[in-house]
């Protein structure tokens, strides 16, 4: 990228300037007016682990009920659960869901089809493509019938969704798996179908599968690179000032990809810290050069995979150097407890509900009694439901049976 200033003019951004647009952005020192501007003040709430997305809503607005997440989602439809980027489920606001279809999740079908029709040619059926074409319409017949249905329910209606495909034949871990896995599973990338109410409580994660035209409308269709524009356009406003290597591993696209869309957007370069210490260059909107005002001392309690924790490649700034404790081995953040921007230690759940809390520095005996005091309310809210994260960390599974 090319900028009327000179790399030795480039504004730096120091941790601490940082952790404020954090604090101020996510809706950490103050709590937002609705589940849709969070959701799109974050641009999407993480949602493989379904619990995640109401603790994430809880954390930010006050007060809050899950019935206000359910209404947004299931009845207003002003919020749309999805897949996007790397090939993960978010929650996300209707204006953005045609942005990360576009931008994100369409790149993701040809590999799910191609797994797909693996797996079918290993069973030497012919016309593939055909089978996989005729199949797909009969879902979406079953759909249009019958209204939203569980995987369970469409393998009755369209029997040859209960066919079971062989996977990693001559392997020790040779196994099966359903057609209606993958194929569900492809129709959602495509936008096709999207998955309606669960059958369960919140912390459910079997939904019932609906038609995309029938739950929201179809998608707008989007010119591509805008598109990746308006993508990162929306990241730098959440999540400014990030590095090329940040918003690449975010959207899981080229590096390519995200210096050209840099340039459209008009971003201009700054300086961050790196995490060796050395001062790196990284990009913010050209109207967001200013300071932001200290908001006031906040105390959080976040879910695993918050969208907080997980929205840089790059954490050291806020997470110093707690990354193996609050992290499992492939990089999905536990539950963790946040002070003034900082994530300071994980919370998790004993089997009777209660929330405990460990601070992995010292934070002085007045932030502890705000840090129990926010975990006391958190236990009086869960009224007894317990969340075991999806992919636990060391440090949970401690707290939790210690």
């Amino acid at each position: 990228m090319t900028s009327g200033r000179s790399p030795a003019a480039a504004r730096h951004v120091d941790g601490a300037e940082r952790r404020r647009r954090l604090l101020v952005r996510h809706h950490l020192a103050a709590p937002a007016a609705s589940v849709e501007q969070v959701a799109g003040d974050l641009v999407g709430l993480h949602s493989s682990d379904p619990a995640t997305v109401v603790l994430a809503l809880r954390a930010r607005l006050d007060p809050f009920t899950v019935g206000d997440v359910e209404d947004a989602i299931y009845e207003r439809r002003s919020l749309l659960r999805m897949l996007a980027m790397r090939r993960t489920m978010f929650v996300v606001p209707l204006d953005l869901a045609a942005v990360l279809q576009t931008s994100c999740t369409n790149a993701l079908v040809p590999a799910e089809r191609r797994k797909l029709e693996v797996l079918l040619d290993g069973l030497g059926r012919p016309d593939v493509d055909g089978w996989i074409a005729r199949l797909e319409g009969e879902v979406l017949a079953a759909l249009a019938e019958h209204g939203p249905q569980p995987a369970t329910r469409l393998t009755k209606l369209v029997p040859d969704l209960a066919r079971q495909l062989p996977m990693a034949v001559g392997k020790a871990y040779e196994g099966t798996i359903g057609v209606s896995t993958r194929l569900l599973f492809l129709m959602s990338a495509e936008g096709r179908i999207a998955r309606a109410r669960p059958l369960g409580s919140w912390i459910s994660s079997q939904y019932r599968w609906v038609r995309m035209v029938d739950w929201v409308g179809p998608l707008p269709e989007l010119d591509a690179e805008g598109a990746r524009i308006e993508l990162v356009r929306r990241w730098l406003r959440a999540y400014g000032p990030g590095t090329v290597d940040d918003l690449a591993w975010w959207t899981k696209w080229t590096k390519a990809a995200v210096r050209a869309a840099l340039t459209a957007v008009g971003a201009v370069p700054v300086t961050v810290d790196g995490p060796d210490g050395h001062v790196v260059p990284a990009w913010v909107l050209p109207d967001d050069l200013d300071d932001t005002p200290a908001p006031a001392p906040g105390v959080a309690l976040l879910p695993a995979l918050d969208p907080t924790i997980m929205g840089w490649k790059e954490r050291h700034w806020y997470l110093g150097p707690h990354r193996v404790p609050l992290f499992d081995r492939n990089g999905n953040a536990g539950p963790t407890v946040w002070v003034e921007g900082r994530a300071v230690g994980a919370w998790s759940q004993r089997a009777g509900g209660e929330v405990v809390t460990r601070l992995l520095e010292p934070v002085g005996r007045r932030v502890e009694r705000r840090v129990e005091a926010a975990a006391a309310r958190l236990t009086a809210w869960m009224a007894g439901v317990r969340v075991t994260p999806r992919f636990p960390t060391p440090l949970d599974r401690e707290l939790a049976n210690g």
